[in-house]
């Protein structure tokens, strides 16, 4: 068992900055209230990644669509929370959090009613963008209220309602998403299903602006928001994704290399970062890698979002698109997988202290044991009943993701200095975005309408949560080698 993790992220500031009697913190009253706003936020900005999936085959006939338009309405959504989280933390560490999250859900409330008035695919896609862009700019505000007003267990409680919410939000997407489409008719339907997060986040910034602190008193700081190190890690990675997400509609192999190029201009990112860190402040500090635990945490989260969020795209589309299922129908096979989320995750935020990585090795066991299961389940149950055949294995899955989630983001932090703190749950949750934005695009490019192009795109799958799942290993072996160095 691994010993306790220590506190090492203390807020170290409490909402009003005003010290107890005997110079201790006093926790903010408002808290609690604080944080279902930010469980509302969190579910909102997760249901826009998995929603829109049972919708696709709408979209398609409606406007048209190619297939790669189709990958671009889920993965540009990612990949552009991904890039706005670090600057957006960064702004709401120096402008207040309460305004920086008003801001985004403002935004993220216009580009949802311009995606589900979108007359076009091009149009479609942008309004996806900038809602991605507007769920990255809340998201780093949530982490960060977090740290700000939690401290010790409270906040291991406070991190695991959030990876709860998030895990059942992004499962119960597509069976909400069918729901809609069922009572709004095929060709219409999903419009309502970019349409539904517009109230729910109308009443996110009333409670918002009630419930979350102000900026305290004092001078702002000011800090560089990096532009250009923005700029190349946007186009290093986005060299990554263009040629999975439109493979089969450019032809020849030259397309690949553009993965090459994408790998060059990181390279130069990575570059870049070192020498503007030294002036200024980068948008990824590449000092916080120097710590194991951190560094291996992040990379196990973005190698498990890389197959984690993908998961839902494909099984949605499959059973649509290759099994003729209703969007409904479809949208009930992601039940399994939420109700293991939602019993294993608040279990996890509440023991992850107890147990630390090896709960996360854990839930990636099941994971794997989960959609390694699926395969040979549809295999012995074919046509129309595959959906009852896999709810079994998904729900293990489902189990094992509510023990990596939440504890994973937990654990890594725990070796990030208060100071950092902010700048490093940035970090995390943008390699998050950026592994499931490439994710859904290599699945993406095995994907069809037949049972063999779904058994590739799930192994796809697999192959990032097993790769994920050696990172967490590896962490575990340099932990309990660091523990027996005599000092």
């Amino acid at each position: 068992m691994r010993a306790p993790v220590p506190d090492r992220l203390s807020s170290g500031v409490p909402a009003d900055g005003a010290p107890g009697r005997h110079g201790q913190e006093v926790a903010d009253p408002r808290r609690w209230k604080a944080l279902s706003v930010c469980l509302i936020a969190g579910f909102i900005t997760w249901l826009d990644i998995s929603i829109v999936n049972v919708a696709l085959p709408s979209i398609r006939v409606a406007l048209d669509a190619p297939p790669s338009a189709l990958q671009w309405v889920v993965s540009g959504y990612a990949f552009a929370f991904g890039l706005l989280l670090v600057p957006a933390g960064r702004f709401g560490d120096t402008h207040g959090r309460r305004n920086v999250f008003l801001f985004g859900a403002a935004l993220f409330t216009l580009a949802s009613a311009a995606a589900g008035a979108a007359p076009a695919p091009g149009w479609l896609i942008v309004a996806r963008v900038v809602q991605g862009a507007a769920a990255g700019v809340v998201a780093p505000q949530l982490t960060g209220l977090i740290q700000q007003l939690f401290q010790d267990a409270e906040r291991g409680r406070a991190f695991g309602l959030l990876g709860a919410t998030m895990s059942i939000s992004t499962a119960v997407g597509p069976l909400l998403g069918g729901l809609l489409i069922r009572f709004s008719g095929e060709r219409e339907g999903w419009r309502h299903v970019l349409h539904v997060s517009i109230p729910i986040s109308l009443i996110a910034m009333i409670l918002a602006y009630r419930y979350i602190p102000g900026r305290p008193a004092g001078k702002r700081r000011r800090e560089s928001m990096d532009p250009v190190g923005v700029l190349l890690l946007a186009v290093g990675v986005l060299l990554l994704i263009l040629p999975l997400v439109e493979g089969r509609a450019w032809p020849g192999q030259s397309k690949w290399l553009l993965i090459l190029a994408g790998a060059v201009v990181l390279t130069g990112f990575v570059g870049w970062e070192r020498w503007y860190g030294k002036r200024h402040d980068p948008i990824v500090d590449l000092s916080l890698f120097r710590r194991g635990s951190y560094a291996l945490g992040t990379l196990l989260a973005l190698l498990y979002f890389g197959g984690f969020t993908a998961i839902f795209f494909i099984i949605t589309q499959y059973l649509q698109e290759g099994l003729h299922y209703s969007a409904l129908r479809a949208g009930w096979v992601s039940a399994a997988f939420a109700l293991g989320s939602a019993l294993s995750a608040a279990f996890g935020g509440r023991v992850v202290v107890r147990f630390g990585r090896p709960l996360v090795v854990f839930g990636l066991v099941l994971v794997t044991l989960g959609l390694g299961a699926t395969e040979p389940a549809m295999r012995l149950v074919a046509g129309q009943n595959v959906a009852w055949a896999i709810a079994a294995p998904l729900f293990v899955a489902g189990v094992g993701n509510g023990l990596i989630v939440s504890p994973n983001q937990t654990l890594t932090l725990s070796a990030v200095p208060v100071a950092e703190a902010g700048v490093a749950a940035g970090m995390l949750q943008m390699g998050q975005r950026i592994g499931a934005s490439i994710g859904i695009a290599a699945v993406g490019s095995a994907h069809g309408i037949y049972a063999a192009s779904f058994q590739q795109a799930l192994l796809v799958n697999i192959v990032f949560v097993l790769a994920a799942l050696a990172a967490g290993v590896a962490d575990v072996f340099v932990e309990r080698r660091a523990e027996r160095r005599p000092g």
